[in-house]
């Protein structure tokens, strides 16, 4: 179960939009990330570049962690707001729940729930 001071680390971290470097830092070597229902992508290094990958394809990104954050345990949800800005300057906004199970200080598992409609770029 991680502890609030390590929870409210990650936050600030992905808010300071390190999000590869959060991965790095707060997800267990044998971690997983699935989007909804999508196949897990598994492994800390294999999550680090795939996050890489999504950020080339953007100009910027701006996060923010939408409190309360929920905490049961070892089971934390955090409700996720991020705008991302493409190379051509079009914008899309997505906002998902990323629902995550932590191994001590870290998150060994975490799937995201959003509407994938919100991925077109406008």
């Amino acid at each position: 179960m991680p502890n609030a001071a390590t929870l409210e680390r990650f936050i600030a971290r992905v808010e300071s939009n390190a999000h590869a470097e959060a991965i790095e830092d707060f997800y267990t070597e044998d971690a997983s990330m699935r989007e909804n229902m999508n196949p897990p992508r598994v492994g800390r290094d294999a999550l680090v570049a795939n996050e890489r990958a999504v950020l080339a394809r953007a100009r910027s990104v701006r996060s923010r962690c939408v409190r309360p954050v929920f905490i049961d345990g070892d089971t934390v949800v955090v409700r996720w707001v991020f705008r991302f800005e493409g190379h051509d300057g079009r914008v899309r906004e997505l906002e998902e729940l990323a629902y995550q199970r932590w191994r001590g200080e870290r998150i060994a598992q975490e799937q995201f729930f959003y509407d994938p409609a919100q991925l077109a770029w406008r």
